[in-house]
């Protein structure tokens, strides 16, 4: 009989961990075309923006108002989230399309602290558009898609 009291709280444990860790949420519009479609929901897991690597797919709080917020994420739940890919990290060079939006030189190299993300569809607002990601604005990456449903949106 021990025995099931243990495992329930082993099972309770990596439920709590696991709810911790991951976050479901749902794309809305066409910038991570053909990859991720209006309605795709995806399994997030949390990371830091410093854990990051060029090609993953990451949902991130949006700028408010054209300003970028400071201090800890918002919950899930009380916050517009955006999707699109890396494609610089620190210490990367600028891509050339994006040397306009961060008023660099060419061959300048992506900030500490900065990412570089564009979405994989033509019509994506991303770093082409708005500069530089702030790496401490990242929830998490995409682990993968799950069925589509009804759920927290995730703008593309």
């Amino acid at each position: 009989m021990w025995y099931l009291v243990i495992l329930s709280a082993v099972i309770a444990g990596g439920l709590a961990v696991a709810r911790r860790r991951l976050v479901i949420v749902q794309v809305t519009g066409p910038s991570m075309l053909p990859v991720y479609r209006s309605g795709d929901r995806v399994l997030i897991r949390r990371v830091a923006g410093s854990r990051l690597r060029r090609g993953q797919v990451v949902v991130f709080e949006s700028a408010l108002e054209g300003r970028w917020r400071t201090g800890p994420l918002s919950a899930p739940k009380d916050s517009k989230w955006l999707i699109k890919r890396v494609a610089a990290l620190p210490g990367d060079p600028v891509p050339p399309e994006v040397t306009h939006a961060v008023n660099a030189p060419e061959g300048a190299l992506v900030p500490e602290g900065r990412l570089v993300v564009i979405g994989d569809g033509p019509a994506s607002a991303d770093s082409r558009n708005w500069g530089y990601l702030p790496a401490d604005r990242v929830l998490g990456v995409v682990v993968r898609r799950l069925s589509p449903a009804e759920g927290s949106g995730v703008s593309s």
